[in-house]
């Protein structure tokens, strides 16, 4: 084991918690631009920004209720609605089990939802969930770069084998389907939509970090015991030669690659509906009608030819037929809008600038 005593004992232990806040800042930009994206559609689509709103407050809401749970303080009512979400806990404890529980409710909704996911995946996909130091790096195992270079590789197999899954997801097949509308819904309410009866704009991802950091700073004793708890299971894992500590954090990175995932594909389905908000009339529903249709007529087809690729292609092809469809439909209204353009006043009837000057002392106005 190379590497200096400082490296090792210091700084190796802060390398995948300095990933995981890295991964955790991206889910925040993503969210502060789902609700940039919210904002745009609300004035046409107030329903489904309400049903987004829901579903954050919900995961906020069991998240606190999961708190409550852990910390053996029992739950007296549990009451969510669009607008608020409210859980009472049968006792009232002071200290680390009410700091602990408010940690649920603040961070919980980041990562606890798509606990449910990663779950999901390890039915559904065989591989993926490996923390292994890289040969070339056995001599360095526990410093600081190995320690971010095995959180690293951990993430990118963890991503192949996830975009692996998500590219051959079959849409016929109900545990898929179901855990492709998890990830939706995930998307939409990782974190509430910022839409109640009254907008507020003071909310917002600067809002999230300043609660947080109230939250540390409340009872700072906490956090540095959490760091002590920290480095000691590091140093366990030092003297087992395990990699048990770098293992717990890659967990909290593939919750994070989950949620960001999800995000990117929520940002598509909201792109999309705004793009047809600019299409008129019934032909605005094309897009939604050509999803599902050319998926299925491209698995019939593939029944007759089979294909060791057919569900991918019926992926690209479903996907590919809806963006032309678009991009038909908003080519073809730009080109209408256009062509429709006619003067308010008959330029035959505006007089000429030669007409103007011929009057006595005229100049042209």
């Amino acid at each position: 084991m190379a590497g200096s005593l400082v490296d090792i004992l210091i700084f190796a232990p802060l390398a995948p918690i300095f990933g995981v806040l890295l991964l955790w800042f991206i889910q925040l930009l993503f969210i502060e631009s789902q609700k940039f994206l919210l904002a745009k559609i609300r004035p046409e689509h107030e329903p489904l920004c309400r049903f987004t709103n829901f579903l954050g407050i919900l995961f906020q809401t069991i998240c606190h209720a999961l708190g409550y749970t852990v910390t053996r303080s029992g739950i007296s009512k549990f009451y969510v609605s669009v607008d608020y979400g409210k859980v009472s806990p049968k006792k009232e404890r002071e200290g680390v089990f009410e700091w602990i529980s408010n940690s649920f409710l603040f961070l919980g909704p980041f990562f606890i939802p798509a606990f449910l996911l990663l779950i999901c995946l390890y039915l559904f996909t065989s591989g993926g969930f490996e923390v292994a130091t890289p040969p070339e790096l056995t001599a360095l195992q526990y410093t600081f770069t190995e320690q971010i270079v095995t959180f690293g590789r951990s993430l990118h197999i963890f991503t192949q084998h996830f975009f692996g899954f998500l590219a051959t997801i079959d849409l016929l097949h109900p545990g898929h389907l179901g855990f492709l509308l998890l990830l939706l819904f995930l998307g939409l309410g990782i974190r509430p939509s910022y839409i109640g009866e009254k907008r507020q704009e003071k909310i917002d991802m600067l809002y999230d970090l300043k609660n947080i950091w109230s939250h540390i700073i409340h009872r700072p004793l906490y956090v540095i015991l959490l760091f002590l708890l920290a480095y000691v299971l590091f140093y366990i894992s030092l003297a087992l030669n395990q990699q048990w500590y770098v293992g717990l954090f890659a967990i909290f990175g593939w919750l994070s690659i989950i949620a960001i995932v999800s995000l990117v594909v929520t940002h598509l389905l909201l792109l999309m509906i705004k793009t047809t908000d600019k299409i008129q009339g019934h032909k605005k529903l094309l897009p939604y009608i050509t999803l599902p249709l050319a998926y299925i007529l491209m698995r019939t087809l593939f029944l007759f030819i089979p294909t060791e690729w057919d569900k991918s292609i019926s992926l690209i092809t479903m996907i590919g037929c809806t963006i032309i469809v678009l991009f038909l439909l908003v080519r073809k209204k730009k080109k209408k809008k256009t062509n429709t353009f006619k003067a308010k006043i008959d330029m035959k009837a505006l007089p000429s600038i030669e007409d103007e000057t011929d009057e006595p002392g005229g100049s042209i106005r």
